[in-house]
């Protein structure tokens, strides 16, 4: 096996997961779709995508090979899929938290001079 494949593996047998995980948090929920949602989305997948590529490349040069030759890929697997979740719970979160606050009606004038 070359040596870009092993280092990526975990990309590669993940990627159509991530493609079926990233569809789904595009899609729900389906309104409000502007401008600002899908660039936070596409932000969001982006660096969930960046961190699991960089926690899986951390895990195999911190793995220690007296364990076995497996256990990079094994690390880097767990570790990454860790990442990518963590990652997109929390792009989850911040999108949900801001378009609760989006969608509040802003109050009336006369309750925010009111002191």
């Amino acid at each position: 096996m070359s040596a870009l494949v092993e280092l990526n593996l975990a990309l590669i047998l993940f990627l159509p997961w991530f493609l079926i995980l990233g569809a789904l948090y595009w899609i729900y929920p389906r309104q409000p779709r502007d401008a600002a949602r899908r660039l936070f989305d596409v932000a969001a997948l982006a660096l969930s995508v960046v961190a699991f590529v960089v926690s899986i490349h951390w895990a195999h040069r911190t793995a220690d090979p007296a364990y076995g030759g497996m256990w990079r890929q094994i690390l880097a697997t767990a570790l990454g899929y860790g990442v990518y979740l963590a990652a997109m719970l929390a792009a989850f979160a911040l999108r949900a938290f801001w378009l609760r606050r989006r969608a509040r009606p802003a109050p009336p004038a006369s309750a925010r001079t009111r002191s």
